[in-house]
């Protein structure tokens, strides 16, 4: 405890204002309370919108109508993101059935997969949110830390060929997120009115990991087991990657450290980085050694510059030798030399897989994580009525789709049929590209995209389709990523293909990551249009058709022939 957050007691006023903000909040109580019962506006108060973030919770606005209402002389049309902390992306039928009436009943009728194994709901009104979180608090469930500067909601591989060893890193990844998670009770007093004590805890007690101003920014940690990277590992600012005997069973972590997707547009100090193995801890070391990460990052990283404040840039700054020397003396032991591993790719199986355990497991393509009922299919009816026959569980994947899990011999039909009934066999029958395709959500909820993302993917990927068929590749299975915005939420960095937003309609367009996400991809053309997009990758798709090595995936191509240079600098570029 004697020098944590010591970079917040030299002077609050030198440190960035969400500091100070933290500081002042009561751990995390702020005024909400008081924001919440405030009828003439839609919006929270002051500065509560920056600590219900802790709470899962981002304030939003309908940006289809922001124009239309300040002609008008209105507010913003304000709305909440309420975002779900679920490590490792398992629930139960019975709770997916709460969530779904939770989204028809206070929210805009969808339910959205994300990228981290959780589910978000939009477009919940401020006088809605108390019973939203009522609600997902009687599924036995809660936001508690999904967004925030803490430890976000906890990644954990779910690939069913892999159900041996699931249920073991599973528990690890809810005992890390439990763990790692804010101890402050204010959680608890503003949304399930739990009676505060008088005189309240000490600073210690609260938060004895955290303390008062919790970390410089977001924290991410994410469990994988070779050879499949599907909760892209290296994207994490920390990683656990299981190790088996030969005899199968776990023998413990090889330790990554120091990955994030974000940067700024035009500052080019700030960029995507992976992260690096630095070395190997035991099963039971795994906790000790997420929180000595965690707390090396708590008061080694910059509490000045948010833009700046990941685990990447703390480690860039003071070196990985001296970060991995402070975890250990933390510690009070060394981190042994890693194992040796492979990963062969970053995606999902999806159709029907039996596991070793008998038991049978359906995975189902969700395009961008989207859970609604179109004209072409009823995911959302479909899925609540096998919700209410299912005898198993439900996963979500780090690539926004859905495992029905644990499915018995006897109830497999009856799922099937529901699955035939509700038009969602259909959807399987989509491309290798769009399955193994990614987008977050940008327009209209998102306050930070500069240009659609979730709404214009499907569309732009009908048309790079047709060049694939037309280059006699459509079988390719090209990897295909798109963000609204530099933040990178859908991981575009880790697309083969990437396309990041820079304005409404214009694009960066990014070549020749690794199909397994052990390699970043890079910057081919600049803030081009849709139009020019295509005009682009058609000579490139067609080279590949005609000149690629027998199993050589589109990424390495790209590299191989210098479309785009493979990243020379450790494990991060600088534009």
């Amino acid at each position: 405890m004697a020098d944590k957050n010591r970079t917040v007691a030299a002077s609050l006023d030198q440190l960035h204002e969400n500091e100070r903000i933290k500081s002042d909040s009561d751990y995390l109580r702020g005024r909400i309370k008081e924001s919440l019962l405030e009828p003439i506006t839609g919006a929270l108060l002051g500065n509560d919108h920056q600590l219900t973030k802790f709470h899962g919770i981002y304030q939003q606005d309908d940006r289809d109508l922001r124009d239309e209402r300040r002609k008008q002389k209105l507010e913003p049309a304000h709305q909440f993101m309420v975002r779900l902390r679920l490590p490792g992306g398992v629930l139960s039928p019975d709770q997916w059935l709460t969530l779904d009436d939770l989204a028809r009943t206070h929210a805009n009728g969808t339910l959205r997969l994300t990228t981290r194994q959780t589910f978000q709901f939009h477009g919940v009104l401020k006088r809605n949110l108390k019973a939203t979180i009522q609600g997902i608090n009687a599924a036995l469930l809660d936001t508690i830390a999904a967004c925030g500067d803490n430890n976000r909601n906890t990644l954990c591989t779910n690939n069913p060929e892999q159900s041996w060893l699931h249920s073991e890193v599973y528990e690890y990844a809810k005992a890390i997120s439990a763990h790692l998670m804010p101890k402050s009770r204010a959680y608890h007093e503003i949304w399930l009115d739990e009676e505060r004590v008088a005189a309240g805890p000490e600073e210690g007690q609260q938060e004895p990991l955290y303390g008062a101003t919790y970390l410089p920014r977001k924290f991410k940690v994410a469990i994988a087991v070779p050879p499949s990277n599907d909760v892209d590992l290296y994207a994490n600012d920390l990683g656990f990657i299981a190790i088996t005997g030969d005899d199968g069973q776990l023998v413990g972590f090889n330790v990554a450290v120091g990955g994030g997707m974000g940067m700024t547009a035009g500052e080019p100090q700030t960029y995507p980085r992976l992260s690096d193995v630095v070395g190997f801890c035991t099963p039971d070391q795994a906790i000790d050694v997420a929180e000595k990460v965690l707390a090396v990052q708590r008061d080694w990283g910059d509490r000045v510059d948010r833009k700046h404040a990941r685990l990447k840039y703390t480690i860039d700054d003071h070196g990985l030798d001296a970060f991995r020397a402070e975890v250990e003396r933390r510690l009070g032991y060394g981190l042994e030399e890693a194992r040796p591993f492979e990963f062969t790719d970053n995606g999902d199986r999806f159709g029907w897989v039996q596991g070793v355990d008998g038991l049978w497991y359906y995975t189902q393509f969700v395009e961008n994580g989207r859970i609604q009922d179109t004209d072409g299919h009823s995911l959302m009816s479909g899925m609540r009525e096998i919700a209410r026959i299912h005898d198993g569980d439900i996963r979500i994947t780090a690539n926004q789709n859905l495992i029905l899990g644990q499915v018995s011999e006897e109830n497999r039909p009856r799922i099937q049929e529901l699955l035939d009934q509700y038009g969602l066999t259909g959807i399987q029958e989509s491309g290798p590209t769009r399955r193994a395709s990614m987008a977050c959500v940008a327009f209209p909820t998102c306050p930070l995209a500069m240009a659609e993302s979730e709404r214009s993917l499907p569309g732009l990927l009908t048309r790079i389709e047709g060049l694939m068929a037309d280059a006699g590749i459509a079988e390719a299975g090209i990897i295909v990523r798109m963000s609204g915005c530099p933040n990178g939420c859908s991981r575009p960095y880790l697309g083969e293909i990437g396309f990041v937003g820079r304005a409404v309609g214009r694009y960066d367009l990014y070549l020749g990551a690794g199909y397994a996400g052990q390699r970043l991809n890079k910057l081919y053309r600049e803030n081009i249009t849709e139009d020019r997009i295509l005009e682009e990758l058609d000579p490139v798709l067609r080279h590949y058709a005609n000149e690629r090595e027998e199993g050589e995936p589109f990424g390495d191509f790209a590299v191989r022939q210098g479309y785009v240079a493979e990243v020379q600098e450790g494990r991060h570029f600088h534009d």
